[in-house]
């Protein structure tokens, strides 16, 4: 099963980084995994 999570808009890196660590240690309690993380600049829409 895939699960998508969103981390809100954090404009300095360090505090993305432990967002990203923060959410993924949340997910791996719940028996997740984290696969991958994308990033986009300025807020950019990914997809159609």
């Amino acid at each position: 099963m895939y699960k998508t999570e969103v981390v809100g808009y954090t404009p300095k890196a360090k505090n993305m980084a432990k967002k990203i660590e923060e959410k993924g240690n949340e997910m791996e309690e719940k028996g997740f995994s984290l696969i991958s993380a994308t990033i986009t600049p300025a807020l950019a829409i990914i997809g159609p």
